[in-house]
């Protein structure tokens, strides 16, 4: 499950957020953060994968500003690492791709887990037009090209932009 795709020449804003969040560890750790995770031993366990895997994730997570570091311990030294305004934005990615998972891999009826909204509800995630609260079919879009960065200038600026 390592990195192999270099979307660097890409001026979209899909494969720059994939060159933050487009591995699958990555995502699972997200998942996991949401959960509450915090430590590094933590995901270890719940997640099986190798130190120097989880490590070079979680770096680049603190570098691109989605996670940042508290230290919990002085002697020795750990910390914790705990989600961002930036990463908290990622909620709604997260929701969504559950709900691809529990319709198009599970299927109805067979979903793993639910979240349960406040007001006692199953969530079904949709997405809705911030102007005019109508749900977004896709049909009703249309794509209107504006100049933009390079994804490599656009990472390069983020990961040096506070979040």
């Amino acid at each position: 499950m390592g990195r192999t795709a270099d979307y660097s020449r890409e001026t979209c804003s899909v494969a720059a957020a994939l060159a933050v969040v487009g591995d699958p560890w990555t995502l699972l750790i997200l998942r996991d953060a949401f959960a509450g995770v915090r430590r590094f031993d933590d995901w270890r366990q719940r997640l099986g994968v190798a130190r120097n895997v989880l490590a070079a994730r979680l770096k680049t997570l603190v570098a691109q500003g989605v996670l940042e570091t508290r230290l919990y311990s002085e002697h020795p030294p750990r910390k914790d690492y705990v989600l961002t305004a930036k990463g908290r934005d990622l909620r709604p990615v997260l929701l969504s791709l559950k709900a691809w998972g529990d319709r198009h891999v599970y299927g109805a009826g067979a979903e793993p887990v639910d979240f349960v909204h406040d007001c006692g509800a199953v969530l079904a995630p949709k997405l809705v037009c911030d102007a005019c609260g109508e749900a977004v079919t896709g049909a009703d879009l249309t794509l209107r090209r504006r100049p933009a960065a390079k994804v490599g200038e656009m990472l390069a600026q983020s990961a040096l932009r506070p979040s």
